[in-house]
Formats: C-alpha cells, sequence, structure tokens
C-alpha cells in the first residue's frame, strides 16, 4: 500500500492512497466464498452455485463494500503514517476502481496547524481593577429596593418607571408573525425590554386608551426576518401601576437570604460585601480577556475551517441553555450560527495556543481544578444539572 500527500490551500490536505489488487482479491474472494457456502438459486444445489452466476448475481454489491472497508481500514493507517492530524471528516473521491489494477482513492481534509506558541518573559499583560465607592453602593441598593417593589394602580399619565398592563398586537406589511401580540402584558416603561420607539409612544397614555403607532426593527435583531422591518402596533391601556419602593425591613433582609442582616447598616456592609465579591470576578474576567487578547495578537495562525465551525455551533448551543432553551428545538434565526464565528475562531486559536503551552511547559490540569470550574460555570445557567450533564457528555 502507498500514499502520498499534497498540500492544497490553507490547512487543507489531499492523501492520495493506492491500494494493492492482492488486498482487493482476498476480501472479494472471501465475500463471494461465504456467499457461496449459503447460497439457494434456482436450477443449482446449495452451495454449488458457478462464480460467475454469483458475481452477475451478487457482484456490484460486493464490490462496493470491500471498497468501502479498504479505504476505512487503510485511511487511519495511512494518516499514522504521513504523520497527519485531521481536523475534520475527509470527502473521499474514488480515482479508479478497476480490480485489475490497484483501488485508488483520495481523501480531502483540514489539518490543525503547528503551533508553536511565542511567549517570552517580557510579555505584559494588563490587569484590571475595579474601584468600589460609596455611590456605586447606593445604586445597587436603590436597584434592590425597585427591584422588589410593589405596585398600585393610579388614575393618571403613564411616566417613566410606572408599570402599563397593555394589549398589543404588531403587524408587517398587515401581516401577522411569530410573536407578534400578547394579552394583559406587564411593561415598565423606561426598562428598554422592547424595541426602540415601542416604550416611548406609551407615555402620558391613560387606562382606557387604545391607539397605533409604527416603528422599526432593530437593523441587527435577533430575528433575521424581522429585523429592519417597519411595524405598526395596535395598543390597548388597561392599567397605570406606579411603583412603591421596597422597604428596608425584615421582609427583605429574608427574601434576599441575608441571614445576618438585622437594619439598615447591616443591609448595607452586606451589599457592599456582595459587591466586592461581583467585582473581584469582573475583575479576574476582564484580565483573563487582557490576556487572551495578547496571545492572540502575539500568534497569528490559520486555523481549520470545520473546527470553527463546530465551535461556533457548540457556543450557539451554550448561548440558547443559559436562556433556558433546548437548543434542539429552537428556530435557525433565534441567535443565527453566523454571529458566533468571529468569537468561534478566536476560541478555537485560543484552545489551540493553550494545548502547545501545555505541552511546551509541561503543564497538567488536574481534576479537582477541572470539577472547580464545571462547578462554577454551572451557576451562570438556567439549569445547571442539565449543563453539567452536557459538558461532561
Amino acid at each position: 500500500m502507498t500514499s502520498k500527500i499534497k498540500k492544497l490551500k490553507d490547512l487543507e490536505r489531499k492523501l492520495t492512497v493506492s491500494v494493492p489488487v492482492e488486498d482487493y482479491d482476498k476480501k472479494y474472494n472471501g465475500k463471494l466464498s461465504k456467499i457461496k457456502s449459503t447460497a439457494k438459486l434456482d436450477g443449482f444445489r446449495k452451495g454449488n452455485v458457478p462464480d460467475d452466476v454469483l458475481k452477475q448475481r451478487y457482484g456490484d454489491s460486493i464490490h462496493y463494500e470491500v471498497l468501502n472497508e479498504l479505504i476505512q481500514e487503510s485511511y487511519p493507517k495511512e494518516l499514522q503514517s504521513q504523520e497527519l492530524k485531521p481536523a475534520s471528516s475527509p470527502a473521499i473521491s474514488i480515482e479508479s476502481e478497476d480490480p485489475a489494477k490497484p483501488i485508488s482513492y483520495s481523501a480531502v481534509f483540514e489539518v490543525f496547524p503547528e503551533v508553536k506558541a511565542k511567549l517570552s518573559r517580557w510579555t505584559s499583560f494588563e490587569k484590571t481593577e475595579i474601584t468600589l465607592d460609596d455611590s456605586d453602593v447606593d445604586l445597587a441598593i436603590e436597584d434592590i429596593l425597585e427591584r422588589y417593589c410593589h405596585w398600585h394602580k393610579v388614575e393618571r399619565a403613564a411616566a417613566d418607571k410606572d408599570q402599563v398592563v397593555i394589549d398589543f398586537e404588531g403587524k408587517i406589511d398587515g401581516e401577522s408573525f411569530e410573536g407578534n401580540e400578547s394579552k394583559d402584558f406587564k411593561l415598565i416603561l423606561g426598562s428598554k425590554s422592547m424595541i426602540p420607539g415601542f416604550e416611548d409612544n406609551l407615555i402620558g397614555k391613560n387606562s382606557g386608551d387604545s391607539f397605533s403607532f409604527k416603528t422599526n426593527f432593530p437593523e441587527d435583531y435577533f430575528k433575521k426576518d424581522l429585523a429592519n422591518k417597519e411595524t405598526e402596533f395596535s395598543i390597548t391601556v388597561h392599567e397605570v401601576q406606579e411603583m412603591h419602593k421596597a422597604s428596608i425591613d425584615k421582609e427583605l433582609f429574608e427574601t434576599l437570604a441575608m441571614e445576618d442582616v438585622t437594619d439598615e447598616a447591616s443591609f448595607r456592609t452586606e451589599i457592599n460585601k456582595r459587591m466586592e465579591g461581583e467585582i473581584a470576578q469582573q475583575e479576574k474576567s476582564l484580565t483573563k480577556e487582557s490576556i487572551y487578547e495578547t496571545l492572540l495578537k502575539s500568534n497569528d495562525f490559520k486555523v481549520p475551517n470545520a473546527t470553527v465551525a463546530e465551535q461556533a455551533e457548540l457556543m450557539r448551543k451554550d448561548t440558547l441553555m443559559r436562556m433556558g432553551q433546548t437548543p434542539e428545538n429552537a428556530p435557525e434565526d433565534l441567535y443565527p450560527l453566523e454571529d458566533f464565528n468571529e468569537n468561534a475562531e478566536k476560541r478555537v486559536r485560543l484552545d489551540l495556543l493553550f494545548s502547545a503551552l501545555l505541552k511546551k511547559y509541561e503543564l497538567e490540569v488536574k481534576e479537582e481544578n477541572l470539577n472547580s470550574f464545571i462547578e462554577e460555570e454551572a451557576g451562570k445557567y438556567k439549569d445547571a444539572e442539565q449543563f453539567k450533564t452536557w459538558i461532561q457528555s
């Protein structure tokens, strides 16, 4: 058996393999003999059907079965002999299948690049430091009090930070679309939870008002079929509700699971403590990003397109799971795959860089560190157990 490798574009390679006639004949004759021992054809006794008759009846199926087996067996062997590490499944083409001549086929695939990570003692990274002052704590407390507020119906025009209860229906060119309507929908004005222009048109409206307006979906809207489309919304306002912020009291402390907090002073101390923990995580995350960007700038190399595509698919699934969606049932236009390509390429490059660094400096990831990382990441998902099952599969 012989093989030769040809470099195509970038990381694409073409492996051409030639399999000796003897290997083909051995497999073909073995399969023919097996069929002959059991074949029952009119006019012949079992086990005595002539080879020519069997070849006429079964020859094509035996031929292609043998071809498939020869490729399946020879391909990994020749990859090893050529010291190749494919990054994608091969596109197989039969070059010659004449049984009287050596069987020849080609396999086109991408390979992983040879990465020699550049990291010198002079490589510097920017460490992120975030300061926390009293005004930050004030804003955090204000946000908590608003988040755990109570709503009271009022008989006046709706204003910023009010909550309105509405029915709405949207149409594009007079036609309905998925998610275009809702009944008794609660919306906090100023929350920016709806598309631009929607909440602005509710300011100044009163309970009982019915009206319509036009606005456009954003150009970068995640549902591509709605992006930048002008939409007419019909609105009916049922209630205008005023916010009554939560009180700093025992009920709030229990809601926030603050067991050791008893008064406003200890509440503020606890909020400060929690914010310091969050800031430490932010600093860690931003510093990691700085390290990643420095590594990427110092190490420029091509990556396999197939691996990037696989990573983009994983990132889309990850995003859907964070949103509580089942990836298999999510529509394709919900977080389109192409939106992840740029970050997927970075992720693949980083993975290859880290692998090279681990090998270069003989580093090892301990199992307890890996388990700790999985636990930490799982906390970011609505269904933590689903994430653990997925990441460990």
